[in-house]
């Protein structure tokens, strides 16, 4: 959806060196000429990135660069721009090369990315890699980067559910004046902005690098452009981790529909834990009650806004996060409370400034996401098909199914036409280690089961019962240790005989717990943000909608 999600050992043999076929019953399918690369990449010159020291005090070691690459990697000669990388350089005497870090999107900048995972590894093998992030094209400090219609997102906006002709017209004009603004603003240049384009990126960073092959991590969408840049150079691929993985077969207007069912379970299971905690927040035992409060609440926010900021939009966009990621489930359920019962709207408003809430890099990020989801593959352009397809998904889904539509739209009415999606079936790269959580509402399970068929040799680890979005270096200790080991060597877990899709399965770790209450009472005004540390850390470096 969107830019803006003990130890269980099975025993490991398979190096991630070794070259394994696709079971017989999966062929790759040819290579569509859209996604071929024009000419050998290795054939070209690679002009190396020159490092500055861009450190800070938690990440004293970082460094950043420019690379300029060309907009048409089809045509080196054509106009060039230019990307933000950053680096924390190995120490160890031997170096496994670089480790590119990307944290989803697309529109996410990954420039953070660098100092996170450097810092949340072993030292001994973060010592080993070169860590770098980097900003994708159109993204944060790379030039140039996308706006195009800032303050799209500024409150209050129409309702999400169009209850009337009146609204749906409204939410219509605003989807093709954005689809409009970018194309006025940006022409030619939204040719160029996808993920073949950014996979094309990936390789000239290697080539500026000096590496022959590259190591990857990559959260969300991340796994997306991880499996298009495999299809593209099988030969350059060594060890590539893909935690929480979108469908290739959902790109993109299915796999949003597939989204909305998913995060309506989440926001389920968190109606359920509000429930289940009555005593801290009041609104009763029964899950399906306290549902209709919500939902009470969101109707009471069309007609008047909180604090002319949290309108229904927004308040989606607020507890959207909470489907993401558990651990902001208790700011959340605050500010639920409060306003349910204290008509005090004061902590929505606070976990609305701090959870859902737009900036420029929001309008730049959602830029970005637009440009390549509209761009990657066709989307309807025929407004009945939205229309039908969304409210028969709101029928059974009403938490977000018109937010993500909306959200999406401006695809409706894109200057630019589509390419043809990347077959990413392939048995030509080295093991590659997939995590995915069973009850991941923004990546759902079944994408990790047709990513993990659709490469041969893959290995899939599931975090049994798990709901956050994005589990590796995020606290769980068993998924941290196959992490470890494949980086370290190679080494993949080999699945015990009827285990079904898993090669591996960890066990999720414990819901969160609601605030102490002495933090509960009336000084949560201005809700406490979770703090910055295991997956609370991870997650604000993510973001949401990614």
């Amino acid at each position: 959806m969107n830019p803006r999600a003990g130890v269980l050992f099975a025993a490991g043999a398979l190096l991630a060196g070794t070259v394994t076929a696709l079971p017989a019953s999966a062929s790759p399918a040819p290579q569509t000429p859209t996604t071929t690369p024009a000419d050998d990449p290795t054939t070209r010159p690679a002009a190396p990135v020159i490092w500055k020291s861009c450190g800070s005090t938690r990440y004293p070691r970082l460094e950043c660069g420019m690379l300029k690459v060309p907009l048409d990697h089809a045509d080196p000669k054509s106009r060039t721009i230019s990307l933000a990388l950053s680096r924390v350089p190995h120490t160890a005497k031997t170096s496994q090369g670089p480790l590119l870090v990307n944290p989803g999107g697309p529109g996410g900048s990954g420039l953070g990315m660098a100092g996170f995972v450097a810092a949340s590894l072993p030292p001994k093998l973060a010592a080993q890699y070169d860590v770098i992030g980097f900003d994708p094209r159109g993204v944060g400090r790379s030039e140039p980067a996308l706006n195009c219609r800032p303050g799209h997102f500024e409150p209050v906006r129409h309702a999400s559910v169009p209850l009337d002709a009146a609204t749906e017209s409204a939410a219509l004009e605003r989807a093709r004046g954005f689809a409009e603004a970018c194309g006025t603003k940006y022409g030619a240049l939204l040719r160029h902005i996808d993920t073949v384009s950014a996979a094309q990126d990936l390789d000239a960073i290697r080539r500026a690098l000096g590496a022959e092959r590259v190591n990857y991590f990559g959260y969300s969408y991340g796994t997306y452009l991880g499996a298009v840049y495999a299809r593209l150079y099988p030969e350059r691929v060594r060890r590539f981790v893909l935690d929480s993985m979108v469908d290739p077969k959902g790109v993109w207007y299915r796999g949003n529909l597939a989204q909305d069912f998913a995060f309506d379970t989440r926001h389920k299971a968190f109606m359920a834990w509000v429930a289940e905690h009555d005593a801290a927040y009041g609104l009763g035992t029964d899950p399906a009650a306290v549902e209709a409060a919500w939902y009470r609440m969101r109707d009471e926010l069309r007609s008047v806004p909180a604090g002319d900021k949290v309108g229904p939009a927004e308040l989606e966009d607020t507890y959207l996060p909470g489907g993401y990621y558990n651990g902001y489930w208790p700011q959340l359920a605050e500010a639920f409370a409060a306003y349910v019962n204290e008509k005090d709207t004061a902590p929505l408003i606070g976990a609305y400034e701090d959870l859902g809430a737009s900036d420029a890099s929001d309008d730049n990020g959602y830029s970005v996401y637009a440009s390549v989801q509209c761009r990657d593959a066709a989307w309807p352009r025929d407004w009945r098909v939205w229309r039908a397809d969304n409210w028969l998904a709101h029928a059974k889904a009403p938490f977000s199914t018109w937010n993500n539509a909306w959200y999406n739209a401006p695809c409706a009415f894109w200057p630019v036409e589509p390419r043809t999606p990347v077959d990413v079936t392939n048995a030509e790269v080295p093991p590659m280690l997939l995590f995915q959580a069973t009850d991941d509402a923004a990546t759902p399970y079944e994408g990790g089961v047709s990513l993990h068929r659709a490469v041969g040799g893959s290995r899939l680890v599931v975090e049994e019962g798990g709901g956050n979005h994005a589990v590796t270096l995020g606290g769980n200790t068993c998924l941290d240790a196959h992490l470890v080991r494949y980086l370290e060597s190679g080494t993949v877990p080999r699945a015990a005989e009827g285990s079904g899709e898993a090669d591996a399965v960890c066990p999720a770790l414990p819901g969160p717990q609601p605030a102490p209450a002495k933090k509960a009472a009336k000084s949560r005004a201005v809700p406490a943000p979770a703090p910055a540390t295991g997956g609370a850390a991870l997650h604000r470096l993510l973001g949401h909608r990614h």
